[in-house]
């Protein structure tokens, strides 16, 4: 004889309340982060606005950053922001890709896990101990070794020979690069290696039933299908790159300049920021330095969206392919 546990209504009124009050806390939760965006927003524009209102729009196409006659522009801090932050990735991603895949698809049994604790404990170093490291180990052997080899081999080349000339600093645009470069790795490839790990084995298997090799596997199976979150790992290795302060700061050099060479010291947003905001004097001086923070969250904030419509334009095609 088949039996219905009945509910009773005291119970089932508890259930409902408790929903209500599941819903209501994610709700706030979901709002919580909004106010603080929000708030943040609010308060870098406020601080920023009497620059803003001052120079206008000369405060993003000038090179200028004088405190003694009040008189400053983002261009600089811009440029090596994003051009460090392009030649990491430029450097890491490659690198972050073949740790990842050999992870998951090479590696013996036996390395796998040492290597991953590596991975992970590289994350885990505070960035000032790589600004100390990039400046007394990095640096040195960049001026003595690197950068004279890439002055006298390809400083003479045509179009690109510009990009490396001038004397050999140690610091500046180049080394702050690779030291970025060397900070994201252990975040780009931990993401990829955990998206790879996702992909499934009757898939690569498949594959290699029918006669393909580790390679084709490897571009044909578990690219496509994990790139979504390949992009993922990338984009939040450039906004560690975007942001990062202390190790920049020590590496390059700090120079209000843009130089054509990428041997020559230069600055970031969060190193200017860094350097100069305790000991600015003058609201025009400090509202300068908010105005650079709130262009660093713009830059953060465009990138950031960009990434969400490019996986957003793979997911849909990835849906219509199917």
């Amino acid at each position: 004889m088949n039996t219905v546990a009945a509910i009773s209504p005291k119970h089932a009124a508890g259930q409902r309340r408790r929903e209500r009050l599941f819903r209501g806390a994610t709700l706030g939760a979901a709002l919580l982060v909004l106010a603080l965006l929000g708030g943040v927003t609010l308060s870098l524009l406020i601080g920023a606005w009497p620059a803003l209102a001052h120079f206008k729009l000369s405060f993003i196409t000038r090179e200028i950053w004088n405190p003694v006659t009040d008189q400053y522009g983002a261009l600089a801090p811009i440029y090596g922001t994003l051009v460090t932050s392009f030649l990491a990735m430029l450097l890491a991603v490659p690198v972050s890709f073949g740790i990842a895949i050999f992870l998951t698809e090479l590696a013996p049994g036996w390395l796998k896990r040492p290597v991953g604790v590596a991975i992970e404990l590289l994350a885990a170093v505070p960035s000032i101990i790589y600004g100390i490291w990039g400046l007394f180990v990095l640096a040195p052997v960049l001026q003595r070794h690197v950068q004279p080899w890439l002055i006298d081999v390809l400083g003479p080349l045509p179009l690109i020979g510009k990009f490396f000339q001038g004397p050999p600093f140690g610091i500046g645009i180049l080394t702050a690069a690779f030291v970025l470069a060397i900070m994201v790795i252990p975040f780009v490839s931990a993401v990829m290696r955990d998206v790879f790990e996702t992909v499934p084995d009757v898939l690569k298997e498949s594959g290699y039933g029918l006669g393909a090799t580790t390679w084709e596997v490897i571009w044909q199976v578990v690219v496509p299908y994990a790139r979504t979150g390949m992009i993922g790992g990338v984009m939040l290795g450039l906004g560690r790159a975007l942001g990062e302060t202390m190790a920049v700061t020590f590496v390059i050099g700090n120079a209000h300049r843009i130089g054509t060479s990428l041997l020559a010291p230069g600055t970031t947003i969060s190193a200017s920021i860094a350097n100069e905001f305790a000991e600015a004097v003058g609201d025009l001086y400090t509202s300068s330095l908010v105005a650079l923070g709130a262009l660093l969250f713009l830059i953060t904030f465009v990138v950031i969206a960009a990434a969400r419509l490019m996986l957003m334009r793979l997911e849909r095609r990835a849906l219509g392919s199917a």
